[in-house]
């Protein structure tokens, strides 16, 4: 590895100006998740400015995706510290998600209202009604990268399966302790993987154990401490990003801490699909709910601070991250179990839903997403759509 490598390139020093206009504007136009994130940073970075060559930002996405929570807002943050280090990071990081971060809180402030109209009590019972299919599709785009992880031996493909069930079952039921199973699951994976090539473990329990009592601890009391402990797992935790932060979330948010009901918990979801930016901003209208605007910036700041510090601290690393085996091996087993919690995560969103038109709504999602391919946005406006038109022809929407 080369010091260029290590470090943000010298040769290319743009202005904090024009990084915090240009992520700024990403941020703003960035609807349609990390397919789109990623793509606009490509063109920026890469094909029109020439910031970045095309093999550092492939790597970028590489090392980004080893790590948990937001990918595509962590790989802003990473093109931004590779062109004026720390202060890029900063600047590039925020001006990414304060754009979609304004918007689902004003849209937090609409839904949660205490008496909102009828149009918006409508649009929200029909979005949320269609947030079930919306995992399932997540989930389903990302079997063929991890199925090709494994490789072609039949017992590696076997635990994949098994990984995947794994992580299902856990995602129903296991809610905030989904990510112990995550963790179980690619070390496992490293485990075996190790044993294989040379007959012993080779990563040791200090190494891979930290985040264990990490993810069990629990503060002592509610709160804002509460909150922000939530957000914090979220952003810190949760491998693979997306849609595995639901069942993080639900637990808390809706079981034990009561900040909302079900079907707000459902809205919260669908806002942070159809705003731009990462779907981790949910968090967002969870802190809103807990306590007004103050808790939603709360909760933002805890949930988006790992990614920060994971590119700041970790940034010259990533290079080693990758080529590193136990890495890549725990990356093959946590995948599959995300990726069954994903899926496993529309059992408790379908199960949330209270009127049976609204299962109506769920079927035609589905029909839309999986079978006519069709994008995630317009899948929940469409929804959003019909579920005025079900309030306004008189049918229970709360």
């Amino acid at each position: 590895m080369d010091s260029a490598r290590e470090a943000p390139a010298a040769e290319v020093r743009v202005g904090l100006g024009t990084i915090a206009r240009e992520w700024g504007r990403i941020g703003c136009i960035g609807f349609g998740g990390p397919p789109t994130h990623i793509a606009l940073l490509r063109q920026l970075c890469v094909q029109r400015r020439g910031w970045i060559t095309a093999e550092e930002f492939e790597d970028g996405i590489a090392a980004t995706n080893l790590l948990p929570g937001p990918a595509s807002t962590q790989l802003a943050i990473f093109t931004a510290w590779r062109l004026r280090g720390l202060p890029g990071a900063l600047v590039g990081g925020i001006a990414f998600i304060v754009p979609g971060l304004v918007l689902i809180l004003a849209l937090a402030a609409l839904f949660l209202a205490g008496h909102p109209p009828l149009w918006v009590r409508g649009a929200a019972a029909g979005a949320g009604a269609a947030v079930a299919a919306v995992a399932v599709q997540a989930a389903v785009g990302l079997v063929p990268a991890s199925w090709k992880r494994t490789g072609g031996q039949r017992a590696a493909r076997a635990r994949w399966c098994g990984y995947f069930l794994l992580g299902a079952v856990a995602a129903s039921l296991a809610g905030p302790w989904l990510v112990l199973v995550l963790l179980a699951a690619g070390l496992l994976e490293v485990t075996v993987r190790s044993r294989e090539a040379a007959g012993q473990v080779v990563l040791g329990e200090r190494k891979a154990a930290w985040p264990l009592p990490l993810a069990a601890a629990a503060p002592a009391v509610g709160g804002l401490a509460a909150l922000a402990w939530v957000a914090f797992k979220v952003g810190a935790l949760s491998y693979g990003g997306g849609f595995v932060i639901i069942p993080l979330m639900q637990a808390d948010a809706v079981g034990h801490y009561h900040w909302m009901t079900d079907g707000q918990f459902l809205n919260a979801v669908a806002l942070g699909q159809i705003t731009p930016g990462p779907v981790v901003q949910t968090v967002a209208v969870v802190g809103y709910a807990a306590a007004g605007i103050g808790g939603g910036l709360l909760a933002a700041a805890f949930a988006f601070a790992p990614s920060f510090l994971f590119v700041i601290l970790g940034g010259s690393h990533f290079d080693r991250l990758r080529a590193n085996t136990r890495v890549q091996a725990f990356l093959t087993g946590a995948g599959p179990a995300v990726i069954g919690a994903i899926a496993g995560s529309a059992i408790p969103l379908a199960l949330a839903l209270r009127h049976g038109w609204q299962f109506g709504v769920l079927a035609a999602a589905a029909l839309w997403l999986l079978a006519a391919r069709k994008g995630v946005v317009s899948a929940l406006i469409g929804a959003g759509v019909l579920g005025v038109a079900a309030a306004m022809a008189g049918w229970s929407v709360t």
